[in-house]
């Protein structure tokens, strides 16, 4: 007579083979999990993804900058409705990739005024964080260049000290190749200093007068003593480019003095002392007023070198 398995006592064995599998997968995972952390104790050759992943604590360095680099503050003066200039000049900076910095390039003006810019300049802030509103009303010469660097230490309130190493104060009709601009000072001391093209046109020497506001830059110290300085406070009236020079010549500050003549100038339009012809040793170009001033000078500079081949374009 045929004897017939009982179904729950195959069922219990199931079980418990399945109970003993997994233990023994446990074990063997334990034991892949040992000898690959040894491995990880192993010394390994350094390499582009070690460095990299080595400063990505940090997610605002860009790929090819360490915690060491330069760290500067481009701020570009302009006003809230002059969007379609800001779209632009994030083309001209976005697609600029120095080695051995880290650039911030910010937009900067005053408080808002009208009902459309709240709406606009909130979607650009959105989108792009790179916009600074200052608590004050629109000025050429009335206090705008204080409000922006003595406003710096308290917005720019960072672990880093300083967060960085140097701060610009630009025009919004200046083309920076930010490359030479690194490159330029690299070898500067990162105190106490004062570069730019200096006042006037024709003298070469930095202590004369003040620097041109096309593009001047003083170091993270001087950020910080104009914002605490009553000699700053108490003189805000004229030209502000002439009065940040008056402040640091009173202050006796910016005694490290760099003068950029002739590596910035203005567009050769017509020949004056404060211009010459475009040349490849150029930190910044300034008085593009119009698109055809801008476009012979990125030209010239080969500012579309870098654009990768494609099936889904083609432009000669």
């Amino acid at each position: 007579m045929m004897m017939m398995n009982n179904p729950k006592s195959d069922q219990r064995r199931f079980v418990i083979s399945s109970f003993f599998f997994i233990l023994f997968l446990c074990a063997v995972a334990s034991i892949n999990e040992l000898h690959f952390g040894n491995l990880l104790k192993l010394p390994r050759c350094n390499s582009i993804s070690d460095s990299s992943s080595s400063s990505s604590s940090d997610t605002s360095l860009p790929l090819n900058s360490t915690s060491d680099d330069i760290r500067i503050l481009i701020g570009i003066m302009t006003v809230p409705d002059q969007y379609h200039r800001r779209h632009f000049l994030r083309m001209i900076y976005g697609t600029q990739s120095p080695a051995g910095a880290k650039i911030d390039v910010k937009f900067v003006f005053c408080n808002l005024t009208k009902e459309d810019q709240q709406i606009l300049v909130a979607l650009e802030i959105m989108r792009y964080d790179d916009i600074i509103i200052l608590n004050c009303t629109e000025n050429m010469n009335n206090g705008k260049t204080y409000t922006y660097f003595s406003s710096l230490p308290e917005i720019m309130n960072s672990t880093a000290a300083p967060p960085y190493h140097f701060v610009m104060k630009a025009d919004d009709d200046i083309f920076l190749r930010l490359d030479k601009l690194v490159e330029s000072l690299k070898p500067l001391p990162r105190e106490d200093l004062y570069y730019g093209y200096v006042i006037p046109c024709g003298s070469m020497d930095p202590f004369y007068r003040y620097m041109s506001g096309m593009g001047f830059l003083v170091s993270w110290d001087i950020v910080e003593w104009i914002k605490v300085s009553e000699i700053t406070k108490n003189h805000l009236q004229g030209p502000e480019d002439r009065v940040f020079g008056d402040w640091l010549r009173r202050g006796r500050r910016g005694m490290n003095r760099h003068g950029v003549k002739w590596a910035m100038y203005n567009f050769p339009d017509r020949p004056t002392v404060c211009t010459h012809e475009l040349w490849p040793e150029t930190i910044g170009v300034h008085l593009l007023k119009n698109q055809e001033k801008w476009v012979k000078t990125l030209k010239y500079f080969n500012s579309t070198q870098n654009l990768k081949p494609s099936k889904l374009y083609h432009i000669p």
